[in-house]
């Protein structure tokens, strides 16, 4: 059974500019997010939803900023530029001059759609507005699969329906539309997984298949520097350790995306409690802490992108450097 509601809690952003979330049973916020429909068989989610919306709000802002170019920029022009400026001033120290241009776009886009993500969970209405389904909590497996199995408005559902909602086990749930997109594992493993993959382009395309693999597999001595015998131990030495790296790379999706969903699902959890002690004027101070925490694992994920092409791609640069 469906009703369509906005939580009490979802007035609260008309008086404090911020939302409330929608708790599971117990006070919990559910660390999956809700199929709201499906579409060709393809299951949309909330959090889906959010992200669609946010990128979509992305594009019509920065175009409106923008508008038509000008040699003397409008004052939003100007906001653009300087966040355009801030961007490649801070990931050029890190993936050095000649890569800025090629990476910009992608270590720009990254960093801007987490942050807007992030932010999302303070929006109004987000985790809020939604409609309510009502949650049997069924006393065994044979009572339940006795339930499922009679027709919807049969006299046996409805003995069992009446039977739990006796003992207090019948409650509603709030499948609400909007969630943060980065509260999805779904939607971080996939940024992550997309910046590998963005990652092994620019390293193959900018240092090339034998910087790679020398960089990773390779003997850093020089051979005339260091004894023979010791040069060969050193290249079994390093050889292991490329061994090593290669599987600290392929584990990089995963604690990319690990970390971005646990900031923000805690978040997501701390702000419901806050709520749930008292609704209003408490969790404030906790919003600010939200807007803190986004900025930074926006910017975490960000650098950690930059740094792991820079430090195969600047190789070339900082040679060049020396002579």
């Amino acid at each position: 059974m469906r009703k369509l509601a906005v939580t009490p809690l979802a007035l609260t952003p008309l008086l404090l500019a911020a939302p409330a979330f929608g708790a599971e049973v117990g006070g919990a916020v559910a660390p999956y997010p809700y199929e709201i429909t499906r579409i060709l068989g393809i299951p949309i989610t909330n959090a889906m939803v959010t992200t669609l919306v946010v990128s979509i709000l992305l594009i019509i802002g920065v175009r409106w900023m923008c508008g038509r170019i000008s040699l003397r920029p409008s004052a939003k022009q100007l906001v653009v530029e300087t966040v355009v400026i801030g961007v490649r001033d801070l990931i050029q120290p890190i993936v050095g001059k000649h890569m800025v241009r090629p990476t910009f776009w992608l270590l720009s886009g990254l960093f801007t759609v987490i942050l807007i993500n992030n932010w999302s969970a303070l929006f109004p209405g987000v985790g809020t507005f939604g409609h309510y389904e009502t949650v049997l909590q069924f006393d065994s497996e044979a009572q339940k699969e006795a339930f499922n199995a009679a027709a919807p408005g049969s006299e046996t559902r409805e003995q069992i329906r009446s039977q739990l909602q006796a003992e207090g086990q019948v409650d509603p749930k709030l499948i609400y539309y909007f969630r943060p997109g980065n509260s999805d594992l779904n939607t971080t493993l996939a940024m992550a997984v997309f910046a590998t993959f963005a990652w092994l382009f620019f390293i193959l395309r900018y240092a090339g298949p034998s910087t790679v693999i020398h960089d990773l597999f390779g003997n850093k001595a020089k051979k005339g520097s260091v004894p023979v015998p010791i040069f060969y131990g050193l290249t079994v030495i390093f050889g292991i350790v490329g061994i090593i790296e290669v599987i600290s790379i392929l584990f990089r999706p995963v604690s990319l995306s690990v970390r971005l969903f646990g900031n923000v699902f805690g978040g997501e959890n701390l702000l419901s409690s806050m709520h749930g002690l008292f609704a209003y004027l408490l969790p404030v101070p906790f919003y600010f802490l939200e807007l803190l925490i986004g900025f930074v694992q926006a910017l975490v994920f960000t650098l950690l992108v930059a740094v792991y092409i820079g430090l195969i791609t600047k190789h070339g640069e900082e040679e060049g450097g020396h002579h």
